[in-house]
């Protein structure tokens, strides 16, 4: 009896939708669990050189907060390209202005830096409010899981 391994096209067969209401949520807490699920871990066919993990939508991102004091203490940091163009911007404010930003760079933290990592983020679909395109994919899928 040997190793038992999902092949891709049965793990992509396999996929469903699983929603999440970030309402009132922790961020990083929120980010472990989404990140989790993208890469698949809370199946029993996880497999860490396939991509097994289900899709992620992700409503209410404009009511997420940080816990203690990151709001204010974190930066975030982007060049660019220019010399001498290194711009900042702390976690508060781009909580306020791009919500769905936060998260994403969160989560992309959590995976891993390959393009096994980036196709397993392309999963990830992140709205501010409470309204998502993705309502047909939810209902078709057969075994919805809704988070809280």
């Amino acid at each position: 009896m040997g190793t038992f391994f999902e092949t891709k096209e049965k793990a992509t067969a396999l996929r469903k939708w699983v929603l999440i209401d970030g309402q009132d949520q922790i961020v990083g807490r929120v980010a472990s669990r989404i990140a989790a699920i993208l890469r698949g871990k809370t199946k029993r066919t996880f497999a860490p050189h396939t991509d097994t993990g289900d899709f992620v939508v992700l409503i209410n991102a404009a009511g997420l907060k940080f816990s203690g004091n990151k709001s204010a203490g974190k930066v975030y940091k982007h060049h660019t390209g220019y010399i001498g163009s290194v711009k900042e911007v702390t976690a508060g404010t781009l909580l306020e202005t791009k919500p769905e930003r936060v998260l994403l760079k969160a989560v992309q933290g959590m995976l891993p830096k390959t393009p096994l990592g980036r196709a397993q983020l392309s999963k990830l679909k992140v709205y501010a409010g409470s309204e998502h395109p993705h309502v047909g994919q939810l209902a078709a899928s057969s075994n919805t899981a809704t988070a809280a």
